[in-house]
């Protein structure tokens, strides 16, 4: 539906196995599926590089495999379905090879633990988002014949030491993690649980990424987060541990605009992504930062989740209606060109056709380039799941649903349209998915670009002039390569 950018959970990738060069010494073969938000295709890049080290190559096929390894989600009921299908297969596979071990990573491993190893007896290893430099004895464990099992979540492993893998690569575009977990107690949301507390990885070590990147030929990077905004750095250590830190730490902090700042410099022809960001901790210094350095990409997903001051109140946004709406202008404002996308969350428990229509009010005020937009789905543990009833009926849900993806189909055209006539920076990450004659790229607002491949290649920033469009996609003429090259 929208294709347009590092989709917060793109249906696209969903369940893509990942494929390394073969070790030399490679004796175990390690097939991984992920699953989930960009956060759980980057760890288990991170995953693949510690187990490269214990011998293993990953394989595409999952008949070959010594070791079955899938990342998991838990944002959603259909996410963890989708899983659980995997894993009976996966089982299926494990009949004919019996020494073949399975286990389960990321945030379903934190959530369903027991269910997963002790009552259904369905994998031989659970493993959580932050135990994965402990695999190697993990695995050590189950080859001994006992189901292993790490969810303890830390309050300081950041994976700052890990140089990931890239994994299924187009070579131009990738991911460097910056914070792990979240702070912010959004009543809907299961990530505080299966991720823990918010923590931020040493700026050092992210610039040696992005240089290391840079060297390896990478032309983009977005900074990636649950939440990169609150991106803290003061020498290690908890987010809200922050207060209690001493007078020299605080002077000399990192926060989320220095690093952003720091990155752009050190690379001045990478372009710069980040995602996600929250309203609450969106700094217009950050902003100012976007607006300054013409390498960081004009574009901000800013997620509602509500146009509703109640169902705000209620999912404990910490931002109310008129504060997000005077952000977004302060944005327009620093950053004229500025694209902002939305996540949006219909029927929330207690949402009357009164709050929806503040949701539908405030899209048409904003008119949005583009979004994500979900039924709310209840997720177990989570404090909505806990104190609220889940009390809008499925048909309810589904029509609102339905009228707010029909109003965002209407802004993400209007907002097309009005890039005709314009010309504008596109770097190509690979054929279009329509035709083998034509490119397709992103521009700095993270519109999709097509255009007629002539003698471009992958990797080339390349100046087009738009001249037609659909709702989700533009259509131009190269005009030359930008000086970006």
């Amino acid at each position: 539906m929208h294709n347009k950018m590092e989709k917060i959970i793109d249906e696209s990738v969903q369940g893509t196995a990942i494929t390394l060069a073969v070790k030399e010494n490679g004796t175990r073969k390690l097939y991984i599926e992920s699953y989930g938000c960009a956060m759980n295709f980057s760890d288990s890049e991170i995953v693949a590089s510690i187990l490269s080290n214990e011998g293993f190559s990953t394989t595409p096929n999952l008949e070959d495999a010594d070791l079955v390894l899938v990342n998991t989600c838990s944002i959603r009921e259909k996410a963890e379905l989708t899983i659980r299908k995997r894993l009976e297969k996966f089982n299926a596979v494990k009949r004919h090879r019996p020494h073949m071990k399975v286990g389960v990573l990321g945030c379903m491993a934190e959530r369903l633990k027991t269910k997963l190893l002790e009552e259904e007896k369905i994998v031989d290893m659970v493993v959580g988002p932050d135990a994965y430099k402990d695999l190697p004895n993990l695995i050590q464990e189950v080859d001994d014949g006992r189901n292993a099992v790490n969810v303890i979540l830390s309050k300081e492993e950041t994976y700052g030491d890990i140089s990931p893998v890239r994994l299924n690569t187009n070579g131009v575009t990738a991911f460097v993690s910056i914070t792990r977990g979240c702070d912010n107690m959004c009543t809907f949301c299961v990530v505080p649980f299966t991720r823990g507390r918010e923590r931020s990885r040493d700026p050092q070590s992210i610039l040696e990424e992005v240089n290391d990147l840079a060297d390896k030929g990478f032309k983009e990077i977005t900074l990636l987060g649950q939440n990169v905004d609150s991106y803290l750095w003061y020498g290690g250590g908890l987010k809200k541990g922050f207060d209690k830190a001493s007078e020299m730490q605080k002077a000399t902090a990192v926060s989320f605009s220095n690093l952003l700042e720091m990155v752009a410099l050190a690379q001045p022809k990478i372009r710069i992504r980040f995602s996600t960001s929250n309203p609450q901790d969106m700094t217009l210094d950050a902003v100012r930062v976007v607006a300054k350095y013409s390498n960081i990409c004009n574009y901000i997903h800013l997620p509602v989740q509500s146009g509703s001051n109640r169902i705000l109140k209620e999912m404990n946004r910490l931002h109310t209606r008129e504060e997000y709406l005077e952000l977004v202008k302060n944005i327009k404002e620093i950053i004229p060109d500025c694209t902002v996308s939305q996540d949006m969350i219909t029927g929330f428990p207690t949402e009357t056709e009164e709050d929806h229509q503040d949701t539908l009010s405030l899209m048409e005020e904003i008119k949005y380039d583009y979004g994500y937009m979900y039924a709310y789905s209840e997720r177990p543990g989570t404090a909505a799941a806990r104190n609220m009833v889940d009390d809008v009926a499925q048909e309810v849900k589904n029509r609102r649903l339905t009228e707010i993806i029909a109003l965002q189909r209407e802004h993400s055209h209007f907002r097309s349209k009005q890039q005709l006539g314009k010309t504008v920076e596109v770097l190509i990450e690979g054929s279009s998915k329509k035709s083998d004659l034509d490119w397709m790229g992103r521009n700095s607002q993270s519109f999709v670009v097509v255009f007629p491949k002539e003698n471009y290649k992958i990797g080339d920033f390349v100046n087009v002039e738009i001249t037609d469009c659909t709702s989700g996609t533009l259509i131009g003429m190269p005009l030359g390569l930008s000086n970006n090259n």
